[in-house]
């Protein structure tokens, strides 16, 4: 049986500040860009044939 997923801690401090700090200046990605991501992420998909 799997052992329960433990809560995840409340950053403060340095951290924090530093967290702040990062979410205010979040850089947005081309369309080129993006467009180059998904086809990766569709190619990792096809590749990833789990059984069931």
């Amino acid at each position: 049986m799997a052992r329960p997923i433990k809560a995840t801690p409340v950053i403060t401090g340095a951290d924090a500040r530093r967290f702040e700090k990062a979410m205010e200046n979040v850089q947005k990605i081309s369309p080129e860009r993006r467009a180059e991501m998904m086809k990766a992420y569709e190619w990792f998909k096809r590749a990833a044939k789990f059984p069931i």
